[in-house]
């Protein structure tokens, strides 16, 4: 234990950010540049090495989590690192992205404030790149087996480097210009700057593992082909359909999906665009959804400029505090202020959009929204609330429904769907296609980066044991384990 006393002592601290005013004013991450590494130590030290750690079960990938606590409360930093990669193959990504699940479980989280888990392993793997401690591993032996993965998201990027690692020689296919997936042009660079991505990615290429842009597996490469091509495929393409909004006025000009809106002000920090072809700048902006992708939407739509921004969810407002149907440890939803709702706009909560109004020119103006309650279980407009908002800018961040199915991977691999739309697979992450295997989102359907990366090692356990007839790979979940984060 680190410090026996420390949950006593010690008040829990979190990074500090940079003031709102500040950061909108460029799209560097929003935290002050070494403000944990002072603090860490201590915060670490609240950890209460518990009989029974309910933070692994809350976490996906059953992060060692009071074991690199105690490492980094005596700052033994190299330790510290390998016991987070010995769970995790991209902490730094975890670290910033992560809702941290582990902290709702967190024994001291029952009566007091939680462990800052997340920043401690944030802090534990930028130590870790600034020592020199992550280094390639390279395989000692190659198998003489073939891989190829689909989509070069977290789940793909973690089944690609457990099965390099393994000794198989794996290519990854992304069908963008660039690798990451939604990491990379997905959330914005005030979240996670791609510096993070190209330093693994690099690791990754040292180790072994070939990259493959600009194809896309059912439209440039027939999935059948590939299939013969390789001794074992893995999809982890992703839940990459966006969830659409059915209302008059929907084909208005401005009013887009997120992941039309997001990744091109990521080709702007790229440097691949001067000015976006849809940017918020001197518009009143209306955000359609209030999740995490909302919330990125709303940010950076305050970064280029925006008039106003209005989020809008069609759900209550939720609790500061546990609902008694949400008891610890389990992952409880919760009103929660992320760092670009600190930088303005306003959220509205149970209404419901009606339509769109646009202008002469067929631009988007207006939007028209009610309120809605639920009745006998149902959700139903509360009759005389409607209203009228100005909106110039429409991004609708609803969630995603399922897998792309129009490049005909689905179909050219004949791959079979399970009843929410999800490609299908069993205790192993295997079709029903032999040798083909699906991790992350494209199975799973649209979760959390955690889920992802654990998803992605338990895939690549399952592809060596069906390569090799044995695997040394760990295998953090099946994916029918849902521990306390659902």
């Amino acid at each position: 234990m680190a410090d026996p006393k420390g949950f006593l002592t010690t008040g829990r601290e979190v990074a500090q950010t940079r003031p709102a005013g500040e950061r909108v004013k460029d799209w560097n991450e929003v935290y002050v540049p070494g403000s944990l590494l002072p603090i860490i130590s201590k915060q670490a030290g609240r950890c209460m090495d518990c009989g029974i750690p309910f933070c692994h079960n809350g976490c996906p990938l059953g992060n060692l989590i009071p074991e690199w606590n105690d490492y980094a409360y005596r700052e033994d930093w190299a330790a510290a690192s390998e016991r987070l990669h010995a769970t995790n193959n991209f902490p730094e990504f975890t670290g910033r992205l992560c809702p941290a699940p582990c902290e709702s479980a967190c024994v001291l989280g029952i009566n007091q404030p939680a462990v800052t888990i997340k920043n401690v392993e944030v802090s534990i793997i930028d130590k870790a790149w600034g020592n020199g401690d992550v280094t390639p591993q390279p395989p000692e032996r190659l198998s003489g087996k073939t891989v190829a993965v689909i989509g070069s998201g977290p789940a793909g990027l973690a089944a690609a480097q457990q099965l390099t690692r393994a000794g198989h020689t794996v290519a990854v296919y992304e069908r963008a210009d660039r690798i990451g997936g939604l990491l990379r042009y997905g959330i914005p660079e005030f979240k996670m700057e791609k510096s993070h991505i190209n330093r693994r990615i690099e690791q990754m290429r040292a180790e072994g593992t070939k990259f493959r842009t600009e194809t896309e597996i059912g439209r440039d490469i027939d999935a059948a082909k590939l299939r013969r091509r390789y001794d074992a495929v893995v999809i982890a393409a992703g839940a990459t359909v966006s969830r659409d909004l059915p209302v008059p006025g929907r084909e208005l000009n401005g009013v887009h999906f997120a992941m039309e809106y997001l990744p091109l002000a990521n080709k702007v920090q790229e440097g691949d665009l001067t000015v976006s072809p849809i940017t918020a700048e001197g518009k009143h902006v209306v955000v359609i959804g209030g999740g995490d992708t909302g919330a990125d939407c709303v940010g950076t739509a305050h970064r280029q400029g925006a008039l106003s921004v209005t989020q809008l969810e069609i759900m209550p407002r939720p609790g500061e505090e546990r609902n008694a149907n949400q008891p610890w440890p389990t992952f409880p939803m919760l009103y929660k202020v992320t760092s670009a709702h600190e930088e303005g706009g306003e959220r509205v909560y149970s209404v419901s959009t009606t339509h769109f109004e646009g202008d002469e020119d067929g631009n988007v103006q207006a939007l028209h929204l009610t309120e809605v309650e639920f009745k006998d279980g149902k959700l139903e407009q509360k009759p005389g609330t409607e209203r009228v908002i100005p909106a110039q800018l429409v991004t609708l961040a609803m969630g995603f429904t399922g897998t792309d199915q129009a490049n005909g991977l689905v179909q050219q691999f004949g791959l079979e769907l399970d009843e929410r739309g999800n490609i299908a697979r069993d205790q192993d992450y295997a079709t029903n296609v032999d040798g083909v295997f699906v991790a992350g989102d494209a199975g799973r359907g649209q979760s959390l980066i955690v889920w992802a990366i654990a998803e992605g090692r338990s895939a690549a356990r399952g592809v060596d044991r069906f390569l090799t007839g044995a695997s040394a790979l760990p295998a953090p979940i099946r994916p029918t384990d849902r521990a306390l984060t659902v």
